[in-house]
Protein backbone atom coordinates (compact mmCIF):
# COMPACT_ATOMS: atom_id res chain seq x y z
CA UNK A 1 0.00 0.00 0.00
CA UNK A 2 0.93 3.71 -0.96
CA UNK A 3 1.39 6.57 1.32
CA UNK A 4 0.60 9.78 0.26
CA UNK A 5 2.82 13.44 0.60
CA UNK A 6 0.22 14.22 2.94
CA UNK A 7 0.97 11.54 5.69
CA UNK A 8 4.46 12.47 5.79
CA UNK A 9 3.19 16.26 6.75
CA UNK A 10 0.43 15.26 8.95
CA UNK A 11 3.13 13.20 10.98
CA UNK A 12 5.20 16.78 11.23
CA UNK A 13 1.97 18.29 12.32
CA UNK A 14 1.05 16.36 14.92
CA UNK A 15 3.99 16.06 16.72
CA UNK A 16 4.87 19.91 16.60
CA UNK A 17 0.69 20.41 18.04
CA UNK A 18 1.47 17.69 20.91
CA UNK A 19 4.81 19.46 21.51
CA UNK A 20 3.76 23.09 21.98
CA UNK A 21 0.97 21.75 24.16
CA UNK A 22 3.68 19.95 26.12
CA UNK A 23 5.81 23.16 26.43
CA UNK A 24 2.45 25.03 27.50
CA UNK A 25 1.68 22.70 29.93
CA UNK A 26 5.77 22.21 31.25
CA UNK A 27 5.83 26.47 31.32
CA UNK A 28 3.24 26.72 34.08
CA UNK A 29 2.66 25.64 37.90
CA UNK A 30 2.71 21.89 37.91
CA UNK A 31 6.05 20.12 39.16
CA UNK A 32 6.90 16.49 40.03
CA UNK A 33 4.47 13.50 39.18
CA UNK A 34 1.33 16.31 38.42
CA UNK A 35 3.33 17.57 35.18
CA UNK A 36 4.57 14.20 34.04
CA UNK A 37 0.73 12.93 34.69
CA UNK A 38 -0.69 16.00 33.21
CA UNK A 39 2.04 15.63 30.10
CA UNK A 40 1.72 12.38 29.31
CA UNK A 41 -2.25 12.46 29.79
CA UNK A 42 -3.08 15.44 27.54
CA UNK A 43 -0.51 15.18 24.92
CA UNK A 44 -1.96 11.41 24.28
CA UNK A 45 -5.34 12.81 24.33
CA UNK A 46 -4.21 15.87 21.82
CA UNK A 47 -2.86 12.75 19.21
CA UNK A 48 -5.63 10.14 19.85
CA UNK A 49 -8.53 12.95 18.99
CA UNK A 50 -6.58 14.16 16.10
CA UNK A 51 -5.28 11.32 14.94
CA UNK A 52 -8.58 9.81 14.91
CA UNK A 53 -10.72 13.23 13.31
CA UNK A 54 -7.88 13.33 9.98
CA UNK A 55 -7.29 9.46 9.68
CA UNK A 56 -10.40 7.38 11.44
CA UNK A 57 -9.95 4.59 9.18
CA UNK A 58 -6.41 4.06 10.44
CA UNK A 59 -5.90 2.12 13.43
CA UNK A 60 -3.66 3.49 16.48
CA UNK A 61 -1.83 2.49 19.57
CA UNK A 62 -0.43 4.91 22.24
CA UNK A 63 2.05 4.43 25.29
CA UNK A 64 -0.50 6.15 27.06
CA UNK A 65 -4.08 4.45 25.65
CA UNK A 66 -5.62 1.29 25.92
CA UNK A 67 -5.06 -1.07 23.12
CA UNK A 68 -7.12 -1.77 20.70
CA UNK A 69 -6.33 -4.78 19.26
CA UNK A 70 -8.68 -3.88 15.66
CA UNK A 71 -5.62 -2.05 14.86
CA UNK A 72 -3.99 -5.89 14.18
CA UNK A 73 -6.45 -6.06 11.39
CA UNK A 74 -5.94 -2.43 10.10
CA UNK A 75 -3.39 -1.81 7.33
CA UNK A 76 -2.07 1.35 8.37
CA UNK A 77 -1.81 2.42 12.30
CA UNK A 78 -0.66 5.22 13.71
CA UNK A 79 2.30 4.78 16.75
CA UNK A 80 2.55 7.29 18.83
CA UNK A 81 4.47 7.93 22.34
CA UNK A 82 2.70 10.84 23.31
CA UNK A 83 5.59 12.32 26.17
CA UNK A 84 8.78 10.00 25.76
CA UNK A 85 11.07 10.89 28.33
CA UNK A 86 8.64 11.99 31.18
CA UNK A 87 11.16 12.27 33.49
CA UNK A 88 13.26 14.87 31.73
CA UNK A 89 10.23 16.43 31.04
CA UNK A 90 9.53 17.05 34.15
CA UNK A 91 13.37 17.76 35.41
CA UNK A 92 12.99 21.70 33.90
CA UNK A 93 15.14 23.12 31.80
CA UNK A 94 16.30 19.70 30.05
CA UNK A 95 15.70 19.32 26.58
CA UNK A 96 15.88 15.53 25.93
CA UNK A 97 12.31 14.51 25.57
CA UNK A 98 10.41 14.16 23.00
CA UNK A 99 7.18 13.29 21.04
CA UNK A 100 7.00 10.81 18.29
CA UNK A 101 4.48 10.06 15.84
CA UNK A 102 5.13 7.30 13.19
CA UNK A 103 2.81 6.01 10.22
CA UNK A 104 3.16 2.02 9.90
CA UNK A 105 1.91 0.29 6.30
CA UNK A 106 1.88 -3.75 6.59
CA UNK A 107 4.56 -3.82 9.03
CA UNK A 108 6.66 -1.48 7.94
CA UNK A 109 7.13 2.28 9.45
CA UNK A 110 6.43 4.50 6.21
CA UNK A 111 6.01 8.41 7.82
CA UNK A 112 7.05 9.63 11.21
CA UNK A 113 8.08 12.62 13.09
CA UNK A 114 10.25 13.26 16.02
CA UNK A 115 9.47 16.51 17.99
CA UNK A 116 11.86 17.94 20.31
CA UNK A 117 9.96 20.49 21.53
CA UNK A 118 12.47 21.81 23.89
CA UNK A 119 15.34 22.49 21.43
CA UNK A 120 12.79 23.97 19.13
CA UNK A 121 13.65 20.94 16.56
CA UNK A 122 11.11 18.81 14.53
CA UNK A 123 12.72 15.78 12.35
CA UNK A 124 10.60 14.47 10.29
CA UNK A 125 9.91 12.46 7.16
CA UNK A 126 8.67 15.06 4.91
CA UNK A 127 11.32 16.92 3.71
CA UNK A 128 14.65 15.90 3.30
CA UNK A 129 16.80 14.96 5.76
CA UNK A 130 20.99 15.59 6.47
CA UNK A 131 22.79 12.70 5.39
CA UNK A 132 25.41 10.70 7.65
CA UNK A 133 28.26 12.62 6.86
CA UNK A 134 32.12 11.56 6.25
CA UNK A 135 33.11 9.01 8.33
CA UNK A 136 35.53 10.07 11.52
CA UNK A 137 38.88 8.83 12.81
CA UNK A 138 37.68 9.75 16.37
CA UNK A 139 36.10 7.57 18.86
CA UNK A 140 32.31 6.78 18.09
CA UNK A 141 29.87 8.34 20.46
CA UNK A 142 27.72 5.46 22.19
CA UNK A 143 23.90 6.97 23.31
CA UNK A 144 23.09 5.71 26.25
CA UNK A 145 20.39 5.84 29.23
CA UNK A 146 21.69 8.13 31.65
CA UNK A 147 21.23 5.59 34.45
CA UNK A 148 21.58 2.19 33.05
CA UNK A 149 24.01 1.66 29.98
CA UNK A 150 23.03 -1.69 28.61
CA UNK A 151 25.29 -4.94 28.39
CA UNK A 152 26.10 -4.26 24.41
CA UNK A 153 26.72 -0.37 25.08
CA UNK A 154 29.62 -1.09 26.92
CA UNK A 155 31.33 -4.14 25.09
CA UNK A 156 31.00 -1.56 22.52
CA UNK A 157 32.87 1.27 24.17
CA UNK A 158 35.15 -1.36 24.99
CA UNK A 159 35.88 -2.77 21.59
CA UNK A 160 35.71 0.26 19.65
CA UNK A 161 37.43 2.78 21.81
CA UNK A 162 34.10 4.33 22.08
CA UNK A 163 32.51 6.86 24.70
CA UNK A 164 29.50 6.85 26.59
CA UNK A 165 26.98 10.03 25.90
CA UNK A 166 24.36 9.63 28.56
CA UNK A 167 21.01 11.05 28.02
CA UNK A 168 17.32 10.77 28.18
CA UNK A 169 14.59 9.79 26.22
CA UNK A 170 14.84 7.07 23.06
CA UNK A 171 13.74 9.65 20.65
CA UNK A 172 16.73 12.04 21.88
CA UNK A 173 19.08 9.22 21.20
CA UNK A 174 18.19 8.05 18.51
CA UNK A 175 17.92 12.13 17.02
CA UNK A 176 21.22 12.76 18.46
CA UNK A 177 22.08 9.96 15.81
CA UNK A 178 20.30 11.74 13.35
CA UNK A 179 22.43 15.20 14.12
CA UNK A 180 25.30 13.87 14.48
CA UNK A 181 25.83 14.40 18.38
CA UNK A 182 26.10 10.93 18.41
CA UNK A 183 27.07 8.20 16.38
CA UNK A 184 25.35 4.49 17.72
CA UNK A 185 22.40 3.49 19.72
CA UNK A 186 22.15 0.59 20.76
CA UNK A 187 19.99 -0.77 22.77
CA UNK A 188 18.91 -3.96 24.28
CA UNK A 189 17.12 -3.16 27.62
CA UNK A 190 14.17 -3.92 25.84
CA UNK A 191 11.31 -1.58 24.70
CA UNK A 192 8.20 -0.86 22.81
CA UNK A 193 7.02 -0.16 20.00
CA UNK A 194 6.28 3.57 20.55
CA UNK A 195 9.55 4.14 21.54
CA UNK A 196 11.19 3.28 18.16
CA UNK A 197 8.58 3.38 15.19
CA UNK A 198 9.14 7.50 15.08
CA UNK A 199 12.67 7.23 15.31
CA UNK A 200 12.90 4.74 13.33
CA UNK A 201 11.17 6.13 10.63
CA UNK A 202 13.17 9.34 10.58
CA UNK A 203 16.57 7.50 10.86
CA UNK A 204 15.55 5.28 7.85
CA UNK A 205 14.85 8.66 5.63
CA UNK A 206 17.73 10.21 6.17
CA UNK A 207 20.15 7.13 5.30
CA UNK A 208 21.10 5.68 8.58
CA UNK A 209 21.06 1.95 9.47
CA UNK A 210 18.16 0.67 11.37
CA UNK A 211 17.70 -2.91 12.71
CA UNK A 212 17.55 -5.33 15.28
CA UNK A 213 20.80 -5.79 17.07
CA UNK A 214 21.52 -9.54 15.02
CA UNK A 215 20.49 -7.22 12.20
CA UNK A 216 17.12 -8.53 11.48
CA UNK A 217 14.21 -5.71 10.00
CA UNK A 218 12.48 -4.21 12.15
CA UNK A 219 8.56 -4.90 12.13
CA UNK A 220 6.02 -3.01 13.84
CA UNK A 221 2.48 -2.98 14.74
CA UNK A 222 2.54 -6.74 16.12
CA UNK A 223 0.19 -8.12 18.66
CA UNK A 224 2.86 -7.97 21.43
CA UNK A 225 4.54 -4.42 21.17
CA UNK A 226 7.02 -5.26 23.07
CA UNK A 227 10.66 -5.04 21.03
CA UNK A 228 13.92 -6.77 22.39
CA UNK A 229 16.27 -4.50 21.38
CA UNK A 230 17.70 -1.74 18.39
CA UNK A 231 20.33 -0.17 16.46
CA UNK A 232 20.10 3.30 14.92
CA UNK A 233 23.77 3.81 13.67
CA UNK A 234 25.91 5.40 11.38
CA UNK A 235 26.02 3.16 8.14
CA UNK A 236 29.79 2.80 8.13
CA UNK A 237 29.62 2.07 11.77
CA UNK A 238 27.02 -1.04 10.99
CA UNK A 239 28.87 -3.97 10.22
CA UNK A 240 31.61 -3.70 13.43
CA UNK A 241 28.38 -2.67 15.24
CA UNK A 242 26.26 -5.95 14.50
CA UNK A 243 29.48 -8.14 14.76
CA UNK A 244 30.00 -7.20 18.44
CA UNK A 245 26.52 -7.27 19.43
CA UNK A 246 26.11 -10.73 18.01
CA UNK A 247 29.25 -11.86 20.27
CA UNK A 248 26.71 -10.83 23.31
CA UNK A 249 23.28 -13.05 23.73
CA UNK A 250 20.13 -11.02 22.72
Amino acid sequence: MQIEARDHREARELADGAGALLLDIRSGRLEGDALKNSGDAMAHEFLALSIGKRFPRDGFLSEEGADDPERLERARTWIVDPLDGTREFAERPRVDWAVHVALVVDHEVRAGAVALPARGLTLATDVPLPAPGEPSNESPRIAVSRTRPTEHAQRLVQRMGGTLVPMGSAGAKAMAVVLGEADVYAHSGGQYEWDSAAPVAVAAAAGFHVSRLDGSPLRYNQANPWMPDLLVCRPDLAENVLDICGELTI
